[in-house]
């Protein structure tokens, strides 16, 4: 009997069927004729978000008080997320610009 359950168990695990911890995602934002899109991101603590930079202008992804990532004209830049919470950001030279991300824990 004993068997038989510790094979079921094993089963359920290769399976896939047992709970497993979720792995972290890079959420790609593209920027083109001065928009984020998407302009909102729902992630994770362990994502990592990358903005691709595709105008000819240097741009930013900046949260008031927080994170300021530059990114160069046609070049990426990327963040790794690691508190939970609720963050807009702009571009600190566009600031008609705007993202909003949303981060579980």
């Amino acid at each position: 009997m004993k068997a038989a359950m510790y094979g079921a168990a094993v089963a359920a695990l290769l399976l896939g069927s047992a709970a497993a911890p979720s792995q972290a995602e890079t959420i790609k934002v593209t920027i083109d004729r001065l928009v984020y899109a998407p302009a909102e991101i729902a992630a994770k603590v362990g994502d990592e978000i990358e903005w691709i930079n595709k105008d000819a202008l240097v741009h930013t992804a900046t949260v008031k008080g927080g994170a300021d990532v530059l990114l160069p004209a046609k070049k990426s830049g990327s963040l790794l997320l690691q508190e939970p919470g609720s963050f807009d950001y702009i571009c600190r030279y566009h600031p008609n610009m705007k993202g909003h991300i949303t981060v579980r824990p």
